[in-house]
């Protein structure tokens, strides 16, 4: 561990597509032409990444992809004050409020992936999430303080409503974030768009939430390289993607040490002190809603119960390192992913 007291991690992505940059003619007469774009909203570097027929295709489905990414931002983002969400912390503790589906279903999915992680995953802990104030003032809140907050992290108090499609927040001072899932919803949406402008395959990333669809030209599925947790700019392992999204949850991308300990942004709903099992997480399911809201739940549940239910659920595989290093391949994986030097199978090394 390093001996430098105060560590910021900022900007690190977890995740890193393997393609170029630009619109890519592939051969003269090649049917199909790969564009790559990039974009800021919901707060983070989104690319969208388009195959199509041709430029003209391929931009506007990228463009197609970015408008539904931003028409989501404005019912999800907390950070806008019109937003459907902040509206409804607003209303925390006076009335329920009218929501779109689309919010609705999200706060939804949220909940299913509590259930799913027992807890692990919490969209309602944000203010114990501010009381460590991780990336800024670098506090350690006494338990008292915790424990004050407890009866505002309490995700039975998020009711949805789906006959008069609403959402409540039951106690003042609640409030709900949805980033550890909306982005991923955000990519499947948008992938639906970029199917809809003529797309043929591509790519969104939400920073580290990657949803890919189709195929490269020549049959080439999409190459990712997972972070290393514990060195910065390296790639853990190599996996390539086709019709999957993949998620990663670490404690190396918000923390800061103090006295050889690294509390990180992660926090057990339970304890609401900083998950301690693992090091890393990475998701791979075929819907980017799954991998975004299952990463950090089982982050928090710790390697052993986490890869328990991995092996149960359907269609999710994951990567976990945990909290000495070790690294763990749920069953779907021991023949997928491929250690940095190792060969892709196309006759070149990553």
């Amino acid at each position: 561990m390093s001996m430098v007291r105060t560590i910021v991690s900022s900007c690190c992505l977890s995740l890193v597509l393997i393609m170029e940059s630009g619109c890519v003619g592939l051969s003269p007469g090649s049917p199909s032409v790969v564009v790559k774009r990039s974009q800021i909203h919901m707060g983070t570097l989104v690319s969208i990444t388009a195959v199509a027929p041709t430029d003209l295709v391929a931009h506007s489905a990228i463009n197609a992809g970015f408008q539904e990414v931003k028409r989501l931002e404005q019912l999800l983002s907390t950070w806008i004050p019109s937003s459907e969400l902040s509206r409804v912390n607003d209303s925390a503790g006076i009335k329920p409020v009218p929501v779109s589906l689309e919010t609705w279903t999200v706060v939804q999915r949220a909940k299913q992936a509590a259930g799913i992680t027992g807890g692990g995953f919490n969209i309602a802990i944000g203010p114990a999430v501010d009381a460590w104030r991780v990336t800024e003032g670098q506090r350690i809140p006494t338990e008292t303080e915790l424990n004050a907050l407890r009866p505002l992290v309490d995700l039975q108090a998020v009711r949805t409503d789906l006959h008069e499609q609403t959402l409540y927040l039951e106690k003042p001072g609640m409030r709900i974030d949805v980033g550890g899932i909306g982005k991923g919803y955000a990519a499947d949406h948008a992938v639906i768009a970029m199917k809809q402008a003529g797309a043929l395959a591509g790519v969104v990333a939400l920073s580290g939430d990657i949803k890919t669809f189709g195929q490269l030209p020549g049959g080439r599925t999409f190459p990712v390289g997972i972070q290393h947790p514990r060195k910065e700019g390296a790639v853990l392992v190599y996996i390539d993607l086709e019709d999957e999204a993949i998620s990663t949850a670490g404690d190396y991308e918000r923390f800061f040490e103090r006295d050889g300990v690294r509390y990180h942004h992660i926090l057990d709903p339970n304890t609401l002190q900083p998950a301690r099992g693992c090091q890393s997480v990475t998701v791979i399911a075929k819907e980017g809603v799954w991998a975004d809201g299952l990463d950090t739940g089982i982050f928090v549940m710790g390697p052993e119960r986490g890869m328990e239910l991995i092996e149960r659920l359907p269609d999710v595989e994951a990567i976990i390192v945990d909290a000495d290093g070790r690294l763990f391949l749920s069953s779907g994986l021991h023949n997928r992913v491929r250690f940095p030097g190792q060969s892709d199978g196309r006759g070149q090394g990553q």
